[in-house]
C-alpha cells in the first residue's frame, strides 16, 4: 500500500476539522421573533413628491441605458473596423 501517508493526513485533518452540526429545526425552534416587527419612517412624502422622485428615477435610468446603448454600439462598430 504506497498511499505516502496522504490518507493518514486526510484522515487526521477530517478528524481535526469535526465540529458539532446545529440541525435546521434547532435553528428554527430557537429564533426569536422581534416584538416591533413593522416599519417606521418619521419622514413622509406627499403623492406629487412620490410622483416627482419616480419621474426622476425613470429619466435617470433612461439616461444610464442610452449611454450604455452609445457604449456598445460605438465598441462593435470598432470591433468591425479592427476585423
Amino acid at each position: 500500500m504506497g498511499f505516502g501517508g496522504s490518507v493518514a493526513a486526510m484522515i487526521a485533518s477530517l478528524k481535526a476539522n469535526k465540529r458539532t452540526r446545529v440541525s435546521t429545526f434547532d435553528k428554527i425552534k430557537d429564533f426569536k421573533k422581534s416584538s416591533k416587527t413593522e416599519l417606521y419612517f418619521k419622514k413622509k412624502a406627499s403623492p406629487l413628491e412620490l410622483k416627482k422622485i419616480r419621474d426622476k428615477l425613470q429619466k435617470e435610468n433612461d439616461a444610464n441605458f442610452k449611454r450604455k446603448i452609445l457604449f456598445l454600439i460605438t465598441l462593435l462598430i470598432i470591433l468591425l473596423l479592427l476585423i
